[in-house]
């Protein structure tokens, strides 16, 4: 790969500027005014995939958004290795808390600060760069796929219809994502476990109508106050969450699996300071690390209802709602859970309100092995890259394609993310840094040589 790595310092800033360019399309799956901004990105990736080098490069429409489909096959009896990746971000509110326009990307201190920096367009954009400087150097050792979905952040709602009608054209030997982070710069790792996810809307109806709270008040239940007490409910004194059932098909790990977690560098004082709390919150005797981690989460993402705007408006509101999502751990069902939370949430409902329960999205957990032949090239080209071995850790995200490709295509994947958790994915200020940037586009082409050179 000395060639591969010659051509990718020469073209370093080259790829740092198209990289930028990525990141002014706002493609907002969330938001149908973003339509025509989809449509702009898959166009711009199908671009650069073709001047990469692929061979076949297709925009193919679903129910929702495009996916961008890209191959080049150098030889159908060598491996094959399935790239995916997302370019729809998400939504960049609230835009008031940004330091520059989201969709401005700015430079400073090394890090690229914009909206999908990291989740997921500079971490998909080092793939293309990586298979670029392989084909333009004649170093590329095995064939390659690509598949770019439009609809991550929203639920990957028209994929699973995707990868089966087209499961021969995705056939693969490895699915190689860059959707996940390391430790630190200086400690590198691969992440082997994902929760799952099942995320859920609820509306409370009172009255038909907003109400006097003077005329009213009192005499008349207010979703909204009912709706904090109905959430308040669902977890106990120890921080578990009191839906019946819940936990009856939590994965449990093991004493020595545990110990090995939380032998991971962190450092919970600095963990608080840099989220400025005074200290953790969680699920009583489980270690930060394990309750981010390895154990299922219920969190309210958003709540409102009644007058919110400038000043008072003195209103009993007719409706409340809130957005909830939950995290699952192996070997819980989202569908079931989904089905337990909207019976449990209606059945705490006092007379004089009406609910109505939601399922928006949900995917299910995903381990992937250590022993196998793709975590070892992975764990070798991180060495090579880094100059230390990385640690096999667990995220607290959700990828639900995942367990997917592996029911589908009955192939594992190895994830092989370079961000950080001062990334701010999902939150204002955005970033990327430059060092991960590189550092993925350095690493990403001897994955390919080792996974090709190891046996097993």
């Amino acid at each position: 790969m000395h060639q591969t790595q010659k051509y990718h310092q020469q073209h370093r800033s080259r790829y740092l500027e198209e990289l930028l360019d990525l990141l002014r399309i706002p493609s907002v799956s969330a938001n149908p005014a973003h339509q025509a901004d989809m449509i702009k990105a898959a166009e711009w990736l199908q671009d650069k995939l073709r001047s990469a080098g692929a061979d076949l490069v297709e925009i193919i429409p679903t129910k929702g958004h495009p996916i961008v489909y890209a191959e080049k096959i150098i030889n159908q009896n060598l491996p094959t290795v399935l790239v995916y990746g997302h370019y729809d971000v998400q939504p960049p509110d609230p835009l008031e808390l940004w330091d520059s326009p989201p969709f401005d990307p700015v430079i400073k201190n090394d890090r690229i600060f914009a909206r999908g920096a990291c989740d997921d367009k500079g971490q998909l954009y080092m793939h293309i760069k990586a298979f670029e400087a392989m084909v333009a150097t004649d170093e590329l050792p095995c064939n390659v796929k690509f598949m770019l979905e439009g609809e991550e952040e929203v639920g990957s709602e028209h994929l699973e219809d995707f990868i089966r009608e087209r499961k021969e054209q995705l056939s693969c030997d490895v699915i190689l994502i860059s959707d996940t982070s390391i430790i630190a710069n200086d400690v590198p790792s691969i992440t082997v476990g994902l929760r799952g996810m099942s995320y859920m809307e609820v509306e409370l109806t009172g009255p038909n109508r907003d109400l006097h709270s003077g005329t009213f008040g009192g005499a008349v239940a207010n979703p909204c106050n009912i709706l904090c007490k109905m959430i308040a409910q669902l977890h106990d004194d120890q921080r578990r969450i009191t839906i019946p059932g819940f936990y009856d098909h939590v994965k449990e790990l093991t004493n020595q699996e545990r110990i090995e977690l939380n032998e991971a560098p962190f450092d919970q004082e600095a963990y608080a300071a840099d989220l400025g709390i005074e200290s953790v919150y969680g699920e009583e005797g489980y270690t930060t690390l394990e309750r981010a981690a390895i154990r299922p989460t219920l969190d309210v993402n958003g709540i409102w209802g009644g007058y919110t705007g400038e000043g008072a408006k003195t209103v009993l509101p007719s409706k409340a709602y809130a957005k909830i999502s939950m995290r699952l751990v192996p070997h819980q069902d989202h569908e079931r859970i989904s089905r337990i939370f909207a019976e449990y949430f209606k059945s705490l409902a006092p007379p004089g309100v009406q609910v109505s329960v939601t399922a928006h999205h949900g995917g299910a957990p995903a381990e992937t092995p250590t022993d196998s032949k793709a975590y070892q090239a992975a764990a070798m080209a991180m060495e090579k890259s880094f100059g230390k071995k990385p640690i096999p850790a667990r995220a607290g995200g959700s990828i639900p394609i995942v367990a997917l490709f592996e029911e589908v295509l009955e192939v594992k994947t190895v994830l092989m993310g370079f961000g950080l958790n001062e990334d701010n994915i999902h939150s204002p200020n955005e970033s990327y840094g430059l060092f991960n940037f590189y550092k993925g586009i350095e690493t990403i082409p001897y994955f390919y040589k080792y996974f090709v050179d190891t046996k097993g």
